[in-house]
């Protein structure tokens, strides 16, 4: 019987174009994909390099390439992309997932991930908001803004950094995505007065202006440039139907949020949530949570945003590609604290490939699913699921739960016959 799931999402770690990615100018993406042919061309960089007594037995490719991420890879990730080299013994089910939502950002991943498939995306604005809207928040939240463009995150905080100082008046910008993003100072402008004008702004985008999510950006200047910090807070919709996490609450089973997990579901169905700021916070809190031997039945439901917001985002290949070794190195650990009525599902939400020239938005891919358990089956399968939805399905048939609406359950595959 399983009574703990973990379920962690490595924010943007794509696995490959899906059929449609021309449709979101991202035919060839493959983040996941490229990021080892790039370091693998590069350096001998590995999880086990300068730490070879403390990690497991590198799994390196027929061609001697030394990037590698042995403990992912020990799950089935290089099966999941078709990579040479893959692990001798996979302990671990696999396989990869499409998106159903026409979507390809944050809010639209997780909400499928928990059982919601959109019929229609996010609204995005390419040309900045309306006018009509700009000045609704403006009179709202009594200020006045500058900006109210699409633009990079760390681009636009240093063309508009010095005139939001001398001014007061925050930055609003948007991307690709369904974002309403408000950049402000910590220093001058202050952190509180920015989370209460995000709020102020999420009242106000609703109906045919529902963007996924309000995003409070708040940055400081060092060292001659203005930087943002780890302060960021999404404010998001409320999922308009019911999600895994609130099965799961109402029937007792407690559902713990760790990093922007909550914010992404607007606090529904969640009974414990820890915000950790970075990956490393995260993955501390996730190796608390399987060191804990109470038992009571539980998903750990985890977002690891490093991944997109530094790397991906930023185009940086080998920021990209530590993360991931630094993720795989916590791995092993991480899975020798599972105890025999634990699994982990590893996942992603969307693709960001940072080697993408096209622009430096999400890339619509598929997604790596994997899955350890020490009584599950190993060296499975799964295939391409049809929607990222089936992970729901799939908790809530392993927890004895009514069907979701969307998804088909992988349970009967990874278990073993009694």
């Amino acid at each position: 019987m399983i009574n703990r799931i973990f379920l962690i999402v490595l924010d943007s770690a794509g696995a490959g174009a899906m059929p449609d990615a021309d449709k979101y100018n991202d035919a060839g993406a493959n983040t996941l994909g490229h990021i080892y042919s790039a370091m693998c061309s590069r350096s001998a960089m590995c999880s086990r390099s300068a730490m070879c007594s403390r990690s497991a037995m590198c799994s390196r490719s027929d061609s001697g390439d030394a990037f590698c991420l042995p403990n992912l890879e020990s799950l089935g990730l290089k099966e999941v992309l078709s990579l040479k080299g893959g692990a001798q013994d996979i302990v671990g089910c696999f396989g990869k997932m499409a998106e159903k939502s026409p979507a390809k950002d944050t809010t639209a991943g997780h909400w499928e991930i928990a059982g919601i498939i959109l019929k229609e995306p996010f609204p995005v604005y390419p040309n900045g908001f309306p006018q009509d809207l700009i000045s609704e928040f403006e009179s709202k939240a009594s200020i006045k803004i500058i900006g109210n463009c699409a633009a990079s995150g760390t681009e636009i905080i240093n063309r508009l950094g010095e005139r939001h100082i001398k001014t007061g008046y925050p930055i609003v910008y948007t991307s690709a995505d369904s974002v309403f993003q408000i950049a402000a100072s910590e220093e001058t402008f202050g952190l509180n007065r920015l989370y209460e004008i995000s709020k102020i702004a999420r009242q106000i985008l609703t109906g045919k202006h529902n963007v996924g999510r309000v995003i409070a950006r708040p940055f400081i200047y060092e060292s001659g440039k203005y930087i943002r910090t780890e302060n960021r807070r999404d404010f998001s919709l409320d999922p308009f139907e019911s999600t895994v996490l609130d099965v799961l609450k109402t029937a007792g089973i407690q559902t713990i949020a760790v990093g922007k997990t909550e914010d992404i579901f607007n606090f529904r169905g969640i009974t414990k949530s820890s915000h950790s700021k970075n990956n490393a916070e995260g993955m501390r809190i996730l190796l608390e949570e399987a060191e804990k031997r109470n038992q009571k039945r539980s998903l750990i439901f985890a977002n690891l945003a490093d991944f997109d917001i530094l790397c991906g985002h930023r185009r940086d290949i080998k920021l990209y590609a530590q993360a991931l070794l630094d993720f795989d190195f916590f791995l092993k650990d991480f899975l020798r604290q599972l105890n025999d009525e634990d699994m982990a599902i590893i996942t992603a939400d969307h693709g960001c490939d940072p080697a993408f020239v096209s622009h430096t938005d999400h890339t619509r891919e598929y997604v790596p699913l994997l899955i350890y358990g020490k009584t599950l089956k190993k060296n499975v399968n799964l295939g391409i699921r049809e929607t990222f939805a089936d992970i729901s399905q799939t908790v809530s048939d392993i927890f004895n739960l009514p069907k979701m609406k969307n998804g088909k359950s992988f349970k009967d595959l990874i278990f073993n016959e009694d």
